[in-house]
């Protein structure tokens, strides 16, 4: 299945605040549901165990309201695990801060606005296929300045019978930027091989790359 680029709605801010409300919505499920809050919560849990540590802080990068770092923070808090947050996206209409405890910052992924070995951790969901494997090299190694351990990204695989499924649970997102997005999304999705091939471009230490729930990938890229 060849890798096909076609804009998504929610980047280009084409829907009305209601509708852009909704796909947020619609994202926050997708995230529970299948996958998407149980990659970070392992990948960050990997890390923890690697490198001897109960406490970390993360970045995440095209954040949007930070349901998946936030929802992955309540899991490992439960488990002994500290994950301090802080949530970045282009645009602040993305962000909804929740609590003072949760630092929210408007900036660019590929000029992240942050001195060198900032966090712990940069992190990223669903933000990856977005960029184009140039950018991909780029964001990486802007993420391996930012931290001191590890860039992690949550994404998808593209596959055929992931785009079937897709298809299959339209009806049950409740926006049409959703309905649109969502096949779109995994069309332009890395598969594993991919993903690797461009990482060897990056200044990784090291990476680790896995398939997890419902073609989902988790990557730690070391520094």
């Amino acid at each position: 299945m060849k890798r096909v680029v076609i804009p998504e709605l929610l980047d280009t801010d084409s829907g009305r605040p209601a509708e852009i409300a909704a796909s947020l919505s619609d994202l926050r499920r997708i995230n529970h549901w299948f996958g998407g809050v149980a990659t970070t919560r392992v990948m960050v849990q990997y890390v923890a165990g690697k490198v001897g540590t109960r406490s970390l802080s993360l970045l995440e990068v095209a954040a949007g309201a930070g349901d998946v770092p936030l929802a992955a923070r309540a899991e490992l808090k439960r488990e002994g695990i500290q994950l301090e947050v802080t949530l970045l996206d282009r645009a602040s209409s993305h962000l909804r801060n929740r609590s003072n405890e949760t630092p929210v910052v408007t900036g660019d992924a590929l000029t992240l606005p942050f001195a060198n070995s900032s966090f712990d951790l940069v992190s990223c969901c669903l933000f990856a296929h977005h960029l184009a494997p140039e950018e991909v090299v780029l964001f990486v190694n802007e993420g391996l300045r930012v931290c001191r351990t590890a860039v992690l990204i949550n994404d998808l695989v593209r596959h055929p019978v992931h785009l079937a499924l897709v298809y299959a649970g339209l009806p049950l997102y409740r926006s049409r930027l959703t309905q649109h997005d969502a096949p779109a999304s995994v069309r332009q999705a890395y598969t594993l091989d991919e993903m690797h091939d461009m990482l060897r471009r990056t200044r990784a230490g090291g990476v680790v790359a896995r398939r997890h729930f419902l073609f989902r990938m988790g990557v730690v890229v070391w520094r």
